[in-house]
């Protein structure tokens, strides 16, 4: 930080213009928010989304098998 105030050249160092770790797209480890559907990748069957429960966790109700995010 040449001038000693945080700001230092664009793209260099923390507070420069390029991105980061921890940004990204969406996906990957990062939660899609309370809403939205769990769907089952065997038959298709959609519920909604329960917050606080991932959709690993359910089961579906129609053939047991275990729903992904839609």
């Amino acid at each position: 930080m040449p001038r000693g105030d945080g700001t230092g050249p664009s793209g260099q160092g923390p507070v420069g213009g390029g991105r980061s770790r921890g940004q990204g797209s969406g996906q990957g480890g990062r939660s899609d928010g309370p809403d939205g559907n769990c769907v089952c990748p065997a038959c298709g069957h959609e519920t909604p989304h329960t917050p606080g429960v991932s959709c690993s966790q359910v089961k579906c109700e129609k053939c047991g098998s275990p729903m992904v995010r839609k």
